[in-house]
């Protein structure tokens, strides 16, 4: 009886390989004897300890049965289960069963996959998968019984609202996926699979909406996926400074979050969601640079209101990325644009100061980056509070000692909020960077200063794209019927057109 039923198995692998053998750099396939098969696994894991093989013994009817898996990323309870049905299955009539009809039946559930080749079993094993090697057979079986602790969906950390959903995205590539597909029930969804990276084989999704999407954005980015040749992807971020267009610029060309609400809305309005198995931001292109200025609480909020809050974060971003400039170039320079009463009150202040305006600008800015560093450092107990109590001590203390002037810190203060409220932290640290720059020119040429250093950053924001996007549409070019929500938000019945700045191949959103 056990001869037929190995013979029937050579059969239906279609193979008559008794060894594992490598020739001309083509795939290893699967050895018939279990005993090299296991062998040949063990070395090419290098005899690691947390690689495990279960061998699990047949009887008269079936061979011999071994479980390969990595310790920790497997249900011990399944895998138990999968023992105590490899030996009580039902048989057929004739005792010979078919071995993937047996193993649908030996496999509590999930995906079932067959495998050929030894790449393939280890590949699979590394997924947190577990693979079934059958004595006799020249291909297994792979088994989805994945036991991987994982975060719990959480609120967003980073990107929190006061209206709107409170999910945000995990560490788990499945999940995040499973949160978009919830809010797009929808089968014109497209997915697609990558894996990047030697040595990590981290799962890149590409997800975009056909018949919304533009199809050579979709073909761009896909293109500079797969051109992606490195050792690990630990997180989305290597993924961006891989396929963006301009590595050297300060300004981001795709937009991250960690909302699966934000992701929904950038896919209906037809951009791309890159989403990187082990990190809960998702990478979103193309964008413009007045996206980075909203909020995906504006479109839950009124339209009243959030035209407002846009107004608030654009006098922000000009806050934080003049005012300090602006200060030492009047101060210094300027003088006379001072109104006589503000201008003896400053001069009052700096009345025995021993460094100039930009010197004292300088050192204050570094000053509050370190605290903010050192916030973000510290255990998250206390560091808010080493974050407020130090600029508060730093800032009085500065003032008492004569070091820097009230009204300086006054500036820096007001522009480290301003910097805060621009809600995608990436550009914001774009707008940090860019300030230390101008601060510079302002305190050797004034207002002159500061026109050299923004006719070079306006022009490099006009010749800048995002996988072909202009980025300062729609002002550059210019189109009107985009307008409507830049700076401003109309209300709903009004928003009949998907944005044209991105491509969308269907621009109707309303009847």
């Amino acid at each position: 009886m056990m001869s037929r039923l190995l013979k029937k198995m050579r059969k239906h692998s279609n193979s008559s390989s008794s060894t594992v053998q490598a020739k001309d750099n083509m795939p290893v396939e699967i050895s018939a004897s279990l005993q090299e098969c296991v062998e040949a696994l063990s070395q090419r894991m290098g005899n690691s300890s947390d690689f495990v093989i279960r061998t699990i013994s047949g009887n008269d009817v079936l061979p011999e049965l071994a479980v390969c898996y990595i310790e920790g990323f497997i249900d011990v309870n399944q895998l138990n289960q999968i023992s105590e049905s490899w030996l009580t299955v039902s048989m057929e009539a004739d005792g010979l069963p078919d071995i993937p009809a047996l193993m649908k039946k030996v496999v509590p559930g999930g995906e079932l996959k067959q495998l050929h080749t030894v790449d393939a079993v280890i590949s699979t094993v590394l997924d947190g998968k577990a693979v079934l090697l059958i004595d006799g057979l020249t291909s297994s079986f792979s088994a989805s019984i994945t036991s991987l602790e994982k975060r719990s969906i959480e609120e967003p950390s980073s990107q929190t609202v006061i209206r709107g959903p409170k999910d945000g995205f995990t560490e788990d590539i499945s999940t995040n996926l499973s949160l978009v597909r919830r809010r797009l029930r929808t089968p014109d969804l497209r997915v697609q699979t990558l894996v990047i990276g030697k040595y990590t084989n981290t799962k890149v999704i590409l997800t975009y909406i056909e018949g919304i999407a533009d199809q050579k954005i979709v073909q761009e980015i896909t293109s500079r996926l797969q051109s992606i040749t490195t050792d690990s992807v630990l997180e989305s971020g290597y993924i961006e400074e891989f396929i963006q267009d301009k590595t050297g610029s300060p300004f981001p060309t795709l937009l991250n979050t960690e909302r699966p609400d934000a992701v929904a809305g950038s896919l209906l309005e037809g951009q791309v969601a890159i989403l990187v198995d082990g990190t809960p931001f998702v990478l979103l292109a193309p964008v413009t640079f007045f996206r980075f200025l909203q909020s995906s609480e504006d479109y839950y909020q009124r339209y009243d209101l959030t035209t407002f809050l846009r107004v608030i974060r654009l006098f922000s971003f000009i806050v934080s990325l003049l005012l300090p400039s602006l200060y030492i170039a009047i101060s210094t320079f300027h003088q006379e644009m001072i109104p006589t009463t503000l201008l003896i009150s400053l001069a009052a202040q700096r009345e025995g100061a021993p460094m100039p305006a930009l010197v004292e600008a300088i050192m204050m800015e570094l000053t509050f980056e370190i605290i903010r560093e050192a916030g973000v450092r510290m255990p998250r107990v206390i560091g808010p509070a080493i974050s407020i109590v130090g600029a508060l001590v730093i800032g009085q203390a500065a003032v008492q000692a004569g070091l820097v002037s009230g009204a300086m810190v006054i500036v820096v203060s007001f522009t480290a909020i301003a910097n805060f409220a621009i809600p995608a932290f990436s550009m914001a640290a774009a707008i940090r960077i860019i300030r230390f720059v101008l601060m510079l020119f302002a305190g050797t040429l004034g207002l002159y200063g500061i026109l050299a250093g923004i006719i070079p950053i306006y022009v490099h924001l006009v010749s800048l794209t995002s996988f072909g996007v202009p980025y300062l549409s729609p002002f550059v070019p210019l189109r009107f019927s985009d307008m409507r929500d830049v700076f401003i938000r109309v209300p709903w019945p009004f928003l009949k057109t998907r944005p044209d700045d991105i491509k969308p191949h269907n621009q109707a959103r309303q009847k």
